[in-house]
């Protein structure tokens, strides 16, 4: 697939989907280095792509546009591309891809009937693995049907202002992800500041804007020695910060990935939410089909990362990770396997990451 001049990569959806596709991203970049390559997002994740040096320009679409914005951009990108590639396997990232690309390749989602026109929009295609393939791995497979060598770097944002940063060592905790199933307890992380606090780290209090998030982080930011910035950073800023840090504890959070990303030990705290699919990429790391198992005891360690699961509730027989949305599931409701977490298992995988750092 010579003399490829013009490439659309299209990755609409959440923050962390982009993020797990500058993989695929700089795989295309090395095997066309001059190429115009242009990546099509969801507008308020364009900030993902900042300054990433394998992309040339950064379109940017609203999730849910009014027609005439959608008529716009189908204007804008109509036939542009010598190569559109779906990264997503939704009905709008088969038509962008179809709109945009003399030549398509896509993620689709199965054989049957109903995905069979994104199949025939597809010059070729890979089908996807919801359970037992990374999401990176996923990505990077549309790259082995075009024939191009993979890249497994997932590359971080650059050139946001980073804070100022505590004086001496610190570690940045993400304690609040958007969604309450993924959440642990405000108690824990109470323990586990104090406990790296004693250790005589700062800590640097991080969330997104909500107002929500900035209040859990708010009330657990009163001792000394702990720096709330809690909604106040750019994506970009964030990697900034964490490229300093001793390390990183969080949920599972795109920031948790951007924390791997950035090569500090990163301990990702997870309950039903599958790792094999979902597992912090670590640096480094060229496993196939993923770095992680669905079930590690009492952790699960690759590199940079260290993957710490939810406790088995008694009752509930085996359930981790159930792979749906909390107990209740819906995004508002909680995870026992979380809220059951006792922070000493916390700690100890912390003082695991430290004392090899």
């Amino acid at each position: 697939m010579a003399g490829m001049r013009s490439i659309l990569l299209v990755a609409t959806r959440r923050i962390g989907d982009v993020l797990l596709a500058t993989p695929l991203l700089r795989s295309l970049r090395r095997a066309w280095p001059q190429a115009t390559i242009d990546v099509l997002v969801y507008g308020g994740t364009e900030h993902v792509l900042e300054g990433n040096p394998d992309a040339n320009g950064i379109l940017a679409v609203a999730a849910r546009p009014g027609f005439a914005e959608h008529l716009r951009l189908l204007r804008r990108i109509w036939r542009r591309y010598d190569l559109a590639v779906a990264s997503q396997q939704s009905d709008r990232s088969h038509l962008y891809a179809w709109c945009a690309g003399r030549r398509r390749v896509g993620l689709v989602p199965d054989a049957s009937a109903s995905s069979a026109w994104k199949r025939a929009s597809c010059s070729d295609y890979e089908i996807l693995d919801d359970v037992d393939t990374h999401t990176v791995v996923q990505n990077l497979r549309l790259a082995d049907r075009l024939g191009i060598a993979r890249c497994y770097e997932v590359v971080p944002p650059a050139g946001g202002a980073a804070p100022a940063a505590p004086d001496g060592p610190y570690a940045v905790l993400h304690p609040v992800p958007k969604f309450e199933y993924k959440r642990w307890t405000q108690r824990g992380w109470a323990d586990l500041i104090a406990w790296l606090r004693s250790r005589g780290l700062g800590v640097v209090l991080t969330s997104g804007p909500e107002e929500t998030e900035r209040a859990y982080c708010a009330a657990l930011s009163g001792a000394p020695g702990v720096t709330n910035l809690g909604g106040q950073l750019t994506f970009a800023a964030l990697a900034g910060l964490l490229r300093g840090a001793r390390l990183y504890a969080g949920p599972d959070t795109s920031v948790t990935h951007l924390a791997a990303a950035c090569g500090i030990p990163t301990l990702a705290l997870y309950g039903p939410s599958n790792p094999v699919k979902w597992g912090p990429w670590p640096v480094g790391c060229a496993d196939e089909p993923s770095p992680w198992r669905m079930l590690g005891r009492p952790w699960q360690r690759r590199h940079n990362v260290l993957l710490l699961q939810g406790v088995q509730p008694a009752d509930l027989g085996n359930c981790v990770p159930c792979r749906l949305e909390g107990c209740e599931r819906h995004v508002g409701s909680k995870s026992r396997c979380l809220t059951e977490l006792p922070p000493g298992s916390v700690i100890a995988a912390a003082e695991a990451l430290l004392s090899r750092a």
